[in-house]
Order: structure tokens, then sequence, then C-alpha cells
């Protein structure tokens, strides 16, 4: 490939087709940020190949950047070598000059020798990284044109499940000379030896991504090579991504690895039916603990219900994630393919994935995997002097919220209370002080905070009554001390439940006997507690009025499993370690303490994502539609990095100038002012003039029209009052009606009868000219679907979709930012978050009509609000400079009339 930058300076990228000169400007200015280690703000309209633009312009800076770093590496080593040779002459030749000028420089060879030794030890680590780097490109090379080590590895797979079937024939054959209740004697002692460890060298492997055979491979310990970390919202995302990748002139020299959940990546079918992602984990991880266990089929022993065997991975095999490790850096794989290899390999895709990181250039991950730190650790992602890009940003300060936002039910914290109290009972002899201690300590944590919404953790949460109701917010601290646990070290506890496990470990000790439904009837009977509730486990039908029900996990076959909750209950202790000032906890008290939650809410997203910036050489945020930027100054950049170092770039639409017609509407038909206001939307003359206004834009638009609701209750609503008044019907007889549907697993079906009844309508020259859709704003239509060419010619905005200003926890919000963030011109904080919260959704849901460059539509913004100034610059720019403000109907109309009637015209002649 040719070189990356020209005479003139000007960097060439490499592109698989002519690019647009938008697509040249947003590569170059991507290339200057990297280059300059900044923070970057990037907007790219959909349609305008953004993802292509930074597949480019992100690798050809990290191929300079690798071929800069090479020279400056060999120059250093040149210049080591040259220096040894010219140190030889001077030392032969200025042995008298030396001893003449001993007594001056008596102490010059002290600094001499430490510069020197730094010297050495950096040409050291030079020589060091060039032989690692030599060796994984010589092995790679290797597996790309030598087909002999697949076979080969094929062949180490066939005779190790060859042993792995004659072992178990083996210990079947044993089982029936012994018999199988010794056998199962010595595996449940074994187990609990293992269950009780606080934490067991295997544990520790597992949570490193390590296993006990990697001491003869030096590329686990290779240092991470400089790379880029590309994430995004969805998996489809991601996997749309890779194929760009792929297509792009980097598909086939890039190393490129896509890391995903256990639920997108697992191979093992038995833990994969399980379906839930909770019941996923748990399993796996309890599958690692019994590394030494036996294989899962066949195990349990026929009468043996209370047994739950302890069967390990088949797919969880170092050497087999070592091949797979570097079948994936040779070629380039989504998530599917992954999987495939995974399969075919008989390796694990989630753990080999995790191998290939430290090799890798281009590491592909959804959002929480990169944004929340304990999961970045655990996954062994590095982020020192790395790049990241974050694409579909747009609701990046919403999704770090909600990451380190969490929230506990009652009957979770009775669940999680009884089955550690059982737990604790059946080991009491085999934990040490130290690890009851902190038992002990979550224990009476679980107890406080049941107290703390009104109930009591030795009884039923679902028969015990809460009294206040309500809602009551507290700071972190006001929190802490009302439940009298502010003399209890957080810190330390949260360390344990990470380094023991103790989640993991409650959840295998449930699963093994049923742990689940334990209630202390009376203080009285406290000593026998562990016994009865064992008992009760085992024969819970007597005792069922007094059973506490773990919260079920809904798997994706709509079955119901239990799950340990620790987890969760670990994850709100976490949030409790936040600042005072940067979280609120939320007491929801609702009817029964079952019902009723604590939920920790997040206020300063920026003190989480600090540390990804701080760490980074420099963080790309990029999206179709990033206007309002100010949300990601204010909220997550600036106590991080200062305003010097926050570059935006907003790039226009590859469409022409005149494609588009964005109007804002003031007034309908009969001069009605729109404002859709809580207090005016309602009203039957403001239903009855938006029907006046569809009705006419279904006369003058073709194919598709898509109306936005501020809400499904209003679109409900209107759609009630319009079929009363026999507006819907006059509607329905010129273009059928659609409405999205509030269940995701229906949306698919309307989407495909609302573009057959367009396609339909476009080919029969009857009354009906196409189909109208309701859709609600941030629905599932407001956001990833692509309403391109008939499907979308014209696309209108129902009032403003303010969000409910009576949220609690927005109205904490507010509050929070009045008090830290500087009072802007006009207007305080709070209501700029307001603002930018519906100019968010607004540009969101109206960016659906436009997708490529000879697309063409209208938008209507109905209501007169978006005429003020403060409103009108949060639109996008490329939408902004050509939107038409219209005080009275009529222009709108005649405006709308004759762009749909040239645009039929020009296209559709066109398409003949």
């Amino acid at each position: 490939m040719a070189g990356a930058t020209q005479g003139t300076g000007r960097v060439n990228f490499p592109f698989p087709y002519t690019p647009y000169s938008i697509q040249e400007d947003f590569m170059a200015k991507l290339y200057s940020v990297l280059e300059a280690g900044k923070v970057g703000i990037f907007e790219s309209p959909t349609g305008t190949g953004k993802s292509l633009s930074l597949i480019c312009g992100a690798l050809s800076w990290l191929r300079d950047f690798e071929e800069k770093k090479k020279q400056e590496e060999a120059r250093v080593l040149a210049d080591e070598r040259n220096g040894q040779d010219k140190q030889q002459q001077l030392t032969s030749c200025s042995t008298e000059a030396s001893n003449c000028q001993r007594s001056t420089a008596e102490l010059d060879w002290i600094t001499e020798f430490i510069q020197k030794k730094e010297e050495r030890d950096m040409v050291d680590k030079l020589k060091e990284k060039e032989i690692r780097r030599k060796k994984r490109e010589d092995r790679l090379e290797k597996i790309r044109h030598n087909v002999q080590l697949k076979y080969a590895s094929k062949r180490k797979r066939l005779e190790d499940d060859e042993t792995r079937r004659l072992l178990q024939l083996s210990k079947e054959i044993l089982s029936t000379e012994l018999g199988s209740d010794v056998l199962e004697q010595l595996d449940h002692e074994e187990e609990e030896l293992i269950l009780t460890e606080y934490e067991s060298e295997e544990e520790t492997k597992v949570r490193s991504g390590l296993d006990e055979d990697d001491d003869d491979d030096d590329d686990l310990e290779e240092e991470h090579v400089t790379k880029i970390y590309y994430c995004s919202r969805t998996h489809s995302q991601l996997a749309q991504f890779v194929h760009e990748v792929q297509k792009s002139p980097f598909g086939e020299e890039i190393r490129l690895v896509s890391l995903g959940s256990r639920q997108n990546l697992c191979v093992n079918e038995e833990v994969r039916r399980l379906g839930a992602v909770q019941l996923i984990n748990d399993r796996c991880m309890e599958m690692q603990k019994n590394k030494h266990g036996q294989k899962s089929e066949g195990e349990e022993t026929e009468g043996k219900k209370r047994r739950v065997s302890r069967a390990v991975c088949p797919f969880y095999s170092y050497e087999q994630m070592q091949f797979l490790r570097d079948e994936v850096l040779v070629k380039v794989k989504d998530i599917e393919q992954l999987v495939a290899l995974g399969r075919e390999t008989k390796a694990c895709p989630y753990y080999g994935s995790r191998y290939a990181i430290p090799a890798a250039q281009l590491v592909v991950l959804p959002y929480q995997m990169l944004l929340h730190e304990s999961t970045r650790c655990a996954s062994g992602i590095k982020l020192k002097d790395q790049v990241v890009i974050i694409d579909e940003a747009h609701n990046l300060v919403d999704t770090i919220t909600c990451i380190y936002s969490t929230e506990i039910s009652g009957s979770q914290l009775c669940c999680a209370h009884s089955q550690l109290l059982q737990y604790v009972e059946r080991y009491r002899k085999r934990l040490k002080a130290k690890n009851l201690m902190y038992i002990k300590q979550i224990l009476y944590l679980l107890e406080r905070f049941v107290s703390v919404l009104g109930g009591n953790v030795n009884q039923n949460p679902n028969t015990q009554s809460v009294s206040p109701t309500g809602t009551e917010l507290k700071s972190i601290n006001d929190f802490l001390f009302q439940s009298q646990i502010d003399n209890i070290n957080l810190f330390k506890v949260q360390r344990y439940c990470e380094k023991s496990l103790i989640s993991r470990k409650l959840f295998g000790f449930a699963e093994r006997y049923g742990a689940t439904t334990v209630v202390k009837t009376n203080r009285e009977n406290q000593k026998m507690a562990g016994l009865q509730n064992f008992l009760l486990a085992l024969h819970p039908g007597p005792h069922k009025e007094s059973a506490v029900q773990c919260p079920p996990v809904e798997t994706e076959d709509g079955q119901l499993k239990m799950a340990s909750p620790l987890m969760q209950i670990e994850g709100f202790l976490s949030a409790l370690t936040n600042a005072n000032q940067d979280g609120r906890v939320i007491l929801n008290r609702q009817g029964t303490v079952a019902q009723s939650s604590l939920k920790f809410l997040l206020l300063n997203p920026a003190v989480h994502f600090a540390k990804v910036l701080q760490e980074c050489r420099a963080v790309i945020i990029a999206g179709g539609t990033m206007q309002p930027v100010s949300d990601f100054r204010e909220q997550l950049l600036s106590c991080a990095v200062g305003a010097d170092k926050v570059v935006e770039f907003s790039c226009g639409h590859v469409i022409p100038p005149d494609n588009i017609l964005p109007i804002i509407l003031c007034s309908g038909p009969s001069n009605q002012q729109l404002e859709f206001t809580y207090q005016k939307r309602d009203l039957p003359q403001m239903m009855d003039e938006l029907g006046r206004i569809l009705g006419n834009l279904c006369s003058v638009v073709p194919g598709g029209v898509v109306c936005f609701f501020p809400s499904y209750e209003y679109e409900k609503q209107v759609y009630v009052h319009w079929e009363r008044t026999g507006l819907l019907t006059r509607l329905a007889n010129k273009k059928k009606i659609f409405q999205e549907p509030k269940r995701a697993n229906q949306v698919d079906q309307v989407l495909a009868e609302y573009a057959k009844c367009i396609k339909h309508c476009s080919q029969g020259g009857g009354p009906v000219t196409g189909a109208l859709l309701f859709s609600v704003v941030g629905g599932k239509m407001s956001e990833g679907i692509n309403f391109s060419d008939d499907l979308g010619r014209c696309v209108a905005m129902v009032g403003m979709p303010y969000p409910n200003i009576k949220s609690p926890e927005l109205q904490e919000k507010m509050a929070y930012l009045d008090k830290t963030m500087p009072r802007a011109v006009g207007q305080p904080p709070s209501k700029m978050l307001i603002e930018n919260l519906c100019m968010k959704a607004v540009n969101q849901s109206i960016g659906r009509a436009i997708r490529h460059q000879k697309d063409y539509a209208s938008i209507l913004l109905l209501d007169h609000r978006y005429a003020r100034p403060s409103v009108f610059s949060k639109l996008p720019q490329w939408i902004k400079d050509r939107t038409e403000i219209k005080p009275a109907f009529g222009l709108a109309f005649a405006a709308l009339s004759k762009f749909h009637r040239e645009k039929k015209s020009c296209y559709g002649a066109e398409a003949s």
C-alpha cells in the first residue's frame, strides 16, 4: 500500500472508492486529532459513510504511527551500535587524557553511569520488543499460509476427544465396581472444600483470563501494541462495522478482534440454554471453578435429584483457545464468524478472544465493556496510551449514568440474606475468622437495607406491608447514617466480594442445595436455623407459607429460572462508595417489602469517564446526530480536559441542498397556533388541527409519512379522538394507517407490512397513495430504523417531547446541575438540560428519513416553539441551514406541494 503522506503534507487516505469531499475533510480532521492526542466530537449524518471514514482515517493514522515508531526504534538501535564502536575507539586513544582530567571530573562518572544505564535499559527493552514482534509476525504469517497447522490442530482435537471419552468410560466402570454412593460422597466432600476457599488459585486465574499452562507462552506476557478500541451500542452495529473493515483497504492486513458478552459468544449449548445473562455468567464461572470435575453428560445418578453435577466446560481448553486466538488475528472475523470458529475448533470464543487483545490493532466491543471499569479490567483491556472511538455516542451521558446506577428490590435483599445465612451455617467450621467477619458484615448490611425499607429479614417480604409508602431521596451520607452502616468500611467489603467471589459461590451453593426459600419464623430458633433451612430446602412442602422466593430471571424462551441476587447487591454496595455529591439514593416504598426497592442514581458521569480520558492517548466521540454538543462538554469533559483539548467537527450531508425541505410550522389550516404543551395538547381543537394538517400532507406527499408523537399515551389519546370524530376514516382513505407497537418483537412485522403497503400503492393507481405510520419519540422506531426513499418522504414531529420534569430522578439531576455547573447566558443549567434532552430526541427522530445521496424528504416541526433561537440553534447544522419558518399553513402547504411535485417528477423520470 502506498505511503499515507504526500510531499505537500496532506494525508492520502486509502479508500475503496473515490470519497466525497466531506469524507476527506472528516478523515483529515480525525487524523489531526489523533496525531495531536486530543478529544474529538465528530458529527456525520447517516448516509455520509461515517463508519468507512472512521476506519480509513483512524487506521491510516495507526499505520503511520507504527511506521514512525519502527523507524525511531531502528534509529536508536543503530545509534547504540555506532556508539559502542565509537566508545571503543575513544577508550584506546584517551587513556592519557583521562589521567590528566581525573581530579576535575571526580563526580561526573556517577551522572554518566546513571545516564548510560538508562540508555542501555531502553535499548534492551527495544530489542526485546523487536524480538517479540518478529516472533508474533512470523507465527501469524506461518498460520496464514500453512494449512498443515490447521490439520494438525484438528487431529489433536480428535485425540483429546477420544481421551476424554475413554476417561469417562473408565469412571463409569469404576462407579459400577465401587458403587455410585461412594463416588458421590467423595465428590460432595471435594465440592465443599472447593466452595469454602477464600480465593483459590484457580479462581484467580479465571478472573485474570489466564490458565495454569501459560508459563511457556511469551505472547500472553507481551505488552499491548498501540491499538484502537472501537465501541458502539449493539452487537448488530458492531457486526456492521466489522463488515465495513473487511471491505476496506485495510481488511487483509489489520489484526482485529471482536469482544462480546457470554450470551453472544458462548458455544456450550448446556450453558446457552439458560438464556438469561446472569444465569449464563454464573454457570460459566461455576464450570471454570469445577475444572477438575466430571464431564457434563450423564453424570447425575438416577434418583439423586438433589445433587447437581460438577460439570466442566469442554471448550475451556488452553491450547485450543491459543489456536483460536491466532486464527482471529490472521483474518478479520465478526461475532458470528468467531462463534462458528469456536464451534469448529472446540475453543471458547469468549475467553479465546481475550487472549488476542494484546496483539490486536483494532478491538471492537460494546459500550458497557469499555465504559464500566471493573468489566474493563476483568476483560484485560488496557487503555494506557491507546485510542478510543465511541460511535453512536449521542446517548453517551445517559449510557454512563445507567451503567453506574443500580437498583435492588426488597425481595432480592431478603433472598440474599437467606442464602448467605444458610451458607454460613453449613460451612461455619471451615470458614476462616476473617472470612466469617466479612460475611457477617454483609448480613448486617442486608438487614439494615431491609429495615430502612420498613421490613424485617426474618419475615416473608411478600406479606410484609410497608408504611408509609412513597419515594424518598437521600444523599449517600444521609442514607448511610439512616441505615446505621456508616461505621462499616464499604471499600473493604467490596474488595472481599471481588476477591472471594462470594456471589459465585452462593450461586453454586443455591444450585446444589436449593437454598433459595428460607425464612426464620422466630428468634428462638436462630441456633437451629442452618439445619432447619437445609431441611426446608429439601422438603419445602409443609412450610410453604413461610418461604421467600428469590426473584426469577426470564430466559430467552420465556421460562423463569432462579439466580443469586448477591451480585446485583454487590453493585449497589460499590455505588455507595461514590463521593457524596456524585449520587443519590432513592428509597421507593411500595405496598410490601418485596415490591419496595433501593436505587442508586449517578449524578456525575464525568467522574467515571474521566478515567478513560486520562489514560487514553486520544478519544473520539462520534455519531450521526450529536447536537446539542454542550451536554458532552459540560457533563463529561469539563472536569478532565481543558477546552483547548476538545475539537468539534460537523460535516454536511451528501444530498443536494434542494433534496430536503425542513419547515417549522407555527399554525394550522384554521389559524390555530400550534403549541402542544401539557396544558394545551389535550384540547379537542388542537387534536382536530393536527388531523387537518396530516390530511393535507397525505394529499400531496407520495409514499410513506411518519408522524412522531411525544408519548404512547398521547398517540393513543389522539387516535381515539380521531376515531370518534371521523378524522381517522378520512386519513385512512388517503393512506393506510399503521401504529408503532410497544413490544419490540412486533416491530419488524409492522415495518414489513408498512413497506409492503407502500410498494403495492406505488404500483397501483388507487385512491390510497401510501401509508401513514404513527411512531413515538424515544420508542422502537426513533433510532436505528431507516425510512429511506418511499418509506419516509415526510417526517412530522408533533410538539416538543420534553421529559417528565416531575420525575424525582430528573429533579435531582436538575438541582445538581444548577449547583455545580456555571450558569449559561439567559438560562440556568437545569433548563438547558431539559431543552437538550428534548432536542436530542427530536434530532434522532427527524434524521430517520434521509439515508443516501439521492434520497429526498420533507420535515415538519409542528410547534411554534421550534422557532425560538435557543431551540432552533440545537438542530443539526445540515438541517438548520435549510430550515424555513412558516407562520401560516398556506405558505407551508404551497412549499410542500411544489417540493414533492418537482422531486417526484425528477426522480420518477430517472426511475422510469
